[in-house]
């Protein structure tokens, strides 16, 4: 799974593009699933790929890697025209769909060395290389057991195990990390994180903001086909390092109270989030006192007031319009 980083970059160089797209567009009959689009990867970072369902995150993957063709524009892998050669970088790239595409009769050992063949690895080095990944997976006790008789969490492990099998220099990660449980969820975010630091470039598409925030360098926000926003983490989040944020919770519906507070606080903005939860923001501490009385004297009772830190959700939600809580309902519902 290492590639070897014998050329070290000096801060002051400029990083390397292994992956290069450019005005990259793909209909399916009258839909435009992806309208133009650019963006680049640099080697050896983590690069994130978030949107609804629908936004052309699967689309744009599918081309990238060869299983679909553009309609136009042009996609450059590690120097390889891959819009004229769609498979002319396979050798470079290991890919983890969000659904399993692994055979359920065979053993999770079986499947392995049959994907290693694929990429004509002989039979030695490829039942080493498999037995070594399910050690690192913690599969051993499955290794000859039939995949159907996988958890969730199992079957998501074994299938990253089979992408990266050939030790790819670049990695699609589709959806890693949906429907599986929190312990399984761990692990495979640390495998991540074990990749990017042996060197793996990562693409990484998620419905799980915070799961985007923790891992990847640099995101690109996608809507509708198009590239809304394509940032590091850090400048991403720059304009809410200062930002104090208050969430009250209470008993009477607190949209009927947000109007009231603006006018008796000034200095502060309130929004109300959902009947029971008001969001307070101000570049100023908050004093939750002074604001929780208030709140009491038109009748309502406070059960909860603390501070909560602006994160990469809130980014996402300003530059797109899209609430969170929509995109983790459409994933339950369909592919994107």
């Amino acid at each position: 799974m290492k590639n070897d980083k014998s050329k070290i970059r000096s801060p002051n160089d400029e990083p390397e593009k292994l992956i290069e797209v450019y005005d990259l567009t793909k209909s399916f009959e009258s839909v435009q699933a992806v309208n133009g689009i650019s963006f680049h990867v640099n080697e050896g970072e983590v690069f994130g790929f978030l949107g609804p369902n629908g936004a052309g995150k699967t689309t744009t993957i599918n081309m990238l890697t060869g299983l679909a063709r553009p309609d136009s524009g042009k996609i450059r892998i590690a120097g390889y025209d891959c819009s004229a050669h769609p498979k002319a970088a396979q050798h470079l790239i290991g890919v983890v769909p969000d659904e399993s595409n692994l055979y359920p009769e065979l053993s999770g050992f079986d499947n392995l060395c049959f994907c290693a063949s694929l990429y004509g690895i002989g039979k030695k080095e490829r039942q080493k290389r498999a037995e070594n990944l399910l050690e690192q997976f913690g599969l051993q006790e499955a290794a000859h057991r039939n995949f159907s008789g996988y958890s969730k969490g199992m079957k998501r492990k074994l299938t990253i195990a089979a992408g990266i099998i050939h030790q790819p220099k670049i990695l699609f990660l589709d959806e890693p990390t949906t429907g599986i449980d929190v312990a399984s969820a761990r692990q495979i975010r640390q495998l991540i994180r074990e990749m990017y630091q042996a060197g793996t470039t990562i693409f990484l598409t998620t419905h799980y903001i915070e799961e985007a925030e923790r891992l990847c360098e640099r995101i690109a926000f996608i809507v509708n086909g198009h590239i809304v926003q394509d940032e590091t983490v850090a400048n991403l989040l720059q304009p809410l390092k200062e930002l104090k944020v208050l969430l009250i919770t209470m008993t009477h519906d607190s949209g009927n109270i947000s109007g009231k507070l603006a006018e008796a606080f000034p200095g502060y903005d309130f929004r109300s989030v959902s009947q029971q939860h008001l969001r307070v923001e101000s570049e100023q501490t908050i004093s939750i006192g002074p604001v929780v009385r208030f709140i009491e004297e038109q009748g309502a009772e406070v059960t909860e007031a603390r501070q909560i830190k602006p994160s990469l959700e809130e980014v996402f939600v300003e530059v797109t319009g899209i609430e969170t809580d929509v995109m983790k309902t459409e994933k339950n519902g369909g592919p994107s």
